[in-house]
């Protein structure tokens, strides 16, 4: 089968706290991400060991003397080796990249009151080396690594003070390099924030059985965080080459079964969930559905004089979003849980799952991608999608993953369809072109790229990097636009 849009964008998309290492390089402070310790997995489908890991846990990484094994310092070394990973995807046939920025490169601390010109200098290099390569170039200014001191000293997107502290780094990289960069996402998986502050809003949530107490806090963030993507999105406007828009992590579920009471129930998880997040980008306003929730559940949050006429005016331009997996709901029947990117869901017994649990469902893609652009008529892009696994390299030095080969398919082909559906699907980046530091387990071994990295959990290894037969499918791919 032949794919249908010749001017699709194809590439692959990363983050910096997951590839670039030198964490104590040209003045970068740490970041959330690099308190994050290494956790050897006993079984890879509960991550509740990681995920109950609180704040004393993270500020551990702070003691030099410290015996835990911090990957996400160290990543792929992208710092050093970005030429070459770039000429990769380049070989590949990709015509763009997502990666973020690291906020911690730029502006250390937040508040100071001129940008590092050592960070500046360093993208500057990598989106030179893009466009060389004629690669378009997505970038995403804060993908789960807020600088430490921010969270330190200002408790993050609790401030208002950060507002203008982000916006205000915003700014600086849109002006330095509005000439190489077409796309920006502010803020990576935003609905993700809800469940794990310390990387969506910059603070760490005290523990606690309830969980609501945590989400109450969080709206006041949250609030902030739309007003910071406004503010962008207002100054943007000067550069008319330039489009801003969303990256949300996909929550797709289904109900169970058939019984109404399970079907309403998905109805407003997905809510909540999901729609609520693009309904105030899209509609610049707080959704009627969401007015009832904020009463039922006591949340109550300071919105101040001039934010909503700000949220109104100032409309993304364009929605991306990642997409990985599909759950089930219920509240009748006793559903088996399923791992998934930082949230868990119940199992659908038509799905099979990778080796952490997730679920892989293509045809859920055609479907959220035919309700999203039903629901609000803009350009989409899947900013994410992609399959980890355990893989070593074979005597002929590469890995025959004919499994990432069977799953880039199968979710093409169903990007394929949705085009065919009618809706205006411009873009897709994979996760990833090469292997990194997983954002959910912070393994090396869970090995998401269609190139292999000479590296394990600790570091080991000489990180040359070797060609999988995924990647050698995927550039045929990309010459014929043959989907076999």
């Amino acid at each position: 089968m032949k794919f249908e849009d010749k001017d699709f964008l194809w590439g692959a998309a990363s983050s910096a706290a997951q590839i670039e290492g030198a964490y104590d390089i040209d003045g970068k402070s740490l970041t959330v991400a690099d308190l994050i310790p290494y956790i050897k997995l006993k079984n890879k489908k509960d991550l509740s060991e990681i995920r109950s890991l609180g704040k004393e846990d993270f500020l551990d990484g702070l003691n030099p003397n410290s015996t835990k094994t911090y990957p996400k310092r160290l990543g792929n070394d992208f710092y050093n080796r970005y030429k070459e990973d770039i000429k990769l995807m380049k070989d590949a046939g990709m015509n763009i990249y997502r990666l973020s920025v690291s906020w911690a490169r730029i502006f250390p601390n937040g508040d100071e009151e001129v940008p590092n010109e050592a960070g500046l200098a360093f993208y500057e290099r990598v989106f030179k080396e893009c466009r060389k390569q004629n690669m378009e170039i997505m970038v995403t200014l804060s993908h789960f690594d807020f600088p430490y001191p921010i969270l330190e000293k200002y408790n993050g997107l609790l401030n208002r003070k950060v507002i203008e502290m982000f916006v205000k780094y915003a700014k600086t990289l849109i002006e330095r390099f509005s000439k190489y960069v077409k796309y920006w996402l502010p803020f990576n998986e935003l609905n993700i924030c809800l469940m794990h502050t310390h990387i969506g809003l910059g603070f760490f949530s005290e523990k606690t059985n309830n969980h609501m107490d945590i989400i109450r806090k969080s709206f006041q963030g949250l609030h902030h965080l739309f007003i910071v993507q406004a503010e962008i999105i207002k100054f943007a406007k000067k550069y008319p080459d330039i489009k801003v828009g969303c990256m949300v992590s996909d929550m797709t579920t289904y109900s169970y079964d058939c019984n109404p009471i399970n079907v309403l129930n998905n109805l407003k998880q997905e809510q909540i969930r999901k729609w609520f997040f693009f309904d105030v980008m899209v509609r610049g306003e707080y959704p009627r559905y969401s007015k009832r929730f904020f009463k039922e559940n006591n949340i109550e949050f300071t919105i101040a004089e001039g934010d909503m006429e700000l949220l109104k005016n100032n409309p993304i331009d364009f929605i991306s979003f990642s997409y990985y997996q599909t759950h089930t709901t219920s509240v009748t029947e006793n559903v088996g849980q399923s791992q998934g990117n930082l949230i868990d869901g119940g199992i659908n017994p038509y799905l099979k799952q990778t080796e952490w649990g997730w679920q892989i469902d293509p045809v859920g893609l055609r479907y959220e991608l035919n309700q999203l652009w039903d629901r609000y008529q803009l350009p989409l892009f899947i900013s994410e999608n992609g399959i980890g696994a355990i893989e070593k390299l074979d005597k002929n030095m590469t890995v025959e993953d004919d499994y990432r080969i069977e799953y880039y398919r199968e979710h093409f082909l169903q990007i394929n369809e949705a085009i065919k559906d009618g809706v205006n699907v411009f873009g897709y980046t994979m996760w990833t072109s090469i292997d990194l530091v997983s954002g959910s387990t912070s393994e090396f071994d869970k090995r998401y790229g269609i190139v292999y990295v000479d590296y394990d959990d600790y570091h080991n290894g000489t990180g040359d990097r070797f060609l999988k037969k995924s990647y050698h499918w995927f550039k045929e791919f990309m010459r014929t636009k043959e989907l076999k």
